[in-house]
């Protein structure tokens, strides 16, 4: 696949991405950080993962499907307790966290096909 073929994907975990530092860095400046806590670790994990599976996508890394099958399941686990907050910060990042999950796991399935 090329990095066209990628796109809509790189594109999402892209949104995600940033709206999973946008929640953690608001999170930070919650009054109640004991409540948030497990909200601020998967928001950093998601970040990460999904600026991973844009790097891996762009090289056309060999193990892009194991990489977007763990992001869409890190997306999907951080959409999950974001879901449990009612911050605004944490209900923008429920949208792209689901929708980089959706992404991740088609990509996924077609390069399996295609390896």
């Amino acid at each position: 696949m090329t990095r066209i073929q990628y796109q809509e994907c790189i594109d999402a975990c892209i949104k995600c991405m940033n709206a999973c530092n946008y929640s953690y860095v608001s999170s930070l400046k919650e009054y109640d950080l004991a409540s948030l806590r497990e909200s601020i670790r998967l928001d950093r994990e998601c970040a990460d993962i999904c600026s991973f599976a844009v790097q891996a996508m762009t090289r056309q890394s060999p193990f892009v499907a194991e990489i977007l099958r763990l992001c869409a399941e890190i997306c999907e686990r951080c959409a999950g307790e974001s879901s449990r907050h009612e911050h605004t910060h944490c209900q923008e990042c429920i949208d792209s966290c689901r929708n980089a999950a959706l992404a991740c796991r088609l990509i996924s399935d077609v390069v399996e096909v295609y390896a």
